[in-house]
């Protein structure tokens, strides 16, 4: 019993002998199978970085505030009996927007003008009555007071029915109407937005390092990602003296025109304040970068042979184990053109071009579109057909 028992766990170690030398080969297989595997070449559209002078400027995200723009609100309480505006209608300084009911101030002021009338007789009598000393001083200051009076409670009226018609404070734009003919308007309730549209104001802040390089009527370029291809220009009109303490940062505020109403106000803009300085700078498309957490990269374009020399040169400086050929011998040489992943430090961006500030030389080749699906060390094939127009200002058709 005891010999069969040896018997049976001789034979299932062999058979588990057997097994792991099958996948042991297996694995090895697939090693070596790696080792000579080449990536199939990509196709590939390719531009030049390429040096460019661009004027300095200074950039920042601003605010557009209209130069006027309140919510015109009731100041007394009160039923309307008209509404003179359209919604979004540009209205004149002076218009009447809203008419509230006015009748019992109307019916006061006649009973008020009538005792002012009453009170301009009794004081033109006073007067002669006591040019020939039949009245007292103090009886004709008494009748003097009550005509100034009377007339006090005539101007109290009429002002109360000025503010109980609604007129535009200046003239601007107005937004969606916020009563209805007939309602109750009380006291501070929303009647309608009015916003001055054109000129317009753009805030924007920048460090306190660049202060000394901002002065008023410098001008600015104006952009917005809302509005495809609209660039304006404006001028500085004020710099705040106050730099906040908790951002350090300086407010700023220019005047740009806006004739067309495209800008409103609350919308976001991009500000670059342009400085006399201009700069060499080297530019790349922004399709060819490769944007990551860990840094930016673009896809060179170089020789299979350059690259093979290079890997080989960095293999023999870090010495490290592992690197030199096995039994199988290196794989096989890449010819043509390769790909090499650069990582770049990147600079201001305009239109379709973006600056690089280290990490490329003049008139090295990049791949400039579909970098994401690329991979360092792959094959690569050359087809600028379609490669499209990257421009520093670009003007998209409006289809």
């Amino acid at each position: 019993m005891k010999k069969r028992i040896i018997y049976a766990i001789i034979l299932l170690i062999l058979v588990v002998a057997v097994l792991a030398g099958i996948k042991a080969l297996q694995i090895k297989a697939m090693i070596d199978g790696g080792k000579k595997f080449v990536m199939p070449a990509e196709t590939v559209t390719t531009t030049t970085a390429h040096p460019e002078t661009w004027d300095s400027s200074l950039n920042a995200v601003g605010t557009l505030t209209a130069v006027q723009g309140v919510t015109i609100a009731g100041e007394l309480g009160g039923k309307i009996v008209s509404i003179g505006f359209q919604p979004g209608s540009l209205v004149k300084k002076g218009d009447i927007l809203v008419a509230q009911d006015v009748s019992a101030e109307q019916a006061q002021l006649q009973g008020a003008l009538a005792q002012v009338q009453l009170t301009r007789s009794t004081l033109e009598r006073d007067k002669k009555m006591l040019a020939e000393r039949i009245i007292s001083q103090a009886d004709y200051d008494t009748a003097l007071a009550q005509k100034e009076q009377a007339e006090a409670q005539v101007a109290n009226i009429r002002a109360t029915i000025a503010k109980k018609t609604i007129r535009a404070p200046f003239t601007g734009r107005l937004g969606i109407r916020q009563v209805n003919l007939g309602q109750m308007l009380r006291e501070n309730d929303p009647v309608v937005t009015l916003q001055s549209l054109n000129p317009i104001f753009v805030d924007f802040a920048l460090p306190q390092q660049q202060l000394g390089q901002l002065k008023v009527g410098q001008t600015i370029r104006v952009t917005c990602d809302a509005i495809p291809g609209l660039s304006t220009t404006g001028k500085i009109t004020a710099i705040n003296p106050l730099v906040d303490a908790d951002t350090r940062n300086v407010k700023v505020q220019a005047t740009i025109e806006n004739a067309l109403e495209r800008l409103r106000p609350g919308m976001f803009v991009n500000v670059a304040v342009g400085l006399p300085v201009r700069q060499k700078v080297l530019t790349i498309p922004t399709t060819s970068v490769l944007y990551n957490p860990y840094g930016d990269s673009v896809f060179l374009v170089v020789d299979a042979k350059e690259q093979q020399e290079l890997e080989a040169k960095e293999a023999k400086a870090s010495k490290v184990p592992g690197k030199q050929p096995g039994p199988q011998g290196p794989p096989q040489a890449q010819t043509g053109k390769v790909l090499r992943q650069q990582f770049v430090r990147l600079g201001e961006k305009r239109g379709d071009l973006v600056v690089v500030t280290s990490g490329l030389k003049e008139s090295d080749v990049v791949v400039s579109t579909g970098v994401f699906k690329l991979r360092n060390g792959q094959s690569a094939i050359i087809d600028n057909k379609l490669a499209p127009n990257f421009q520093k200002a670009p003007k998209p058709e409006n289809n």
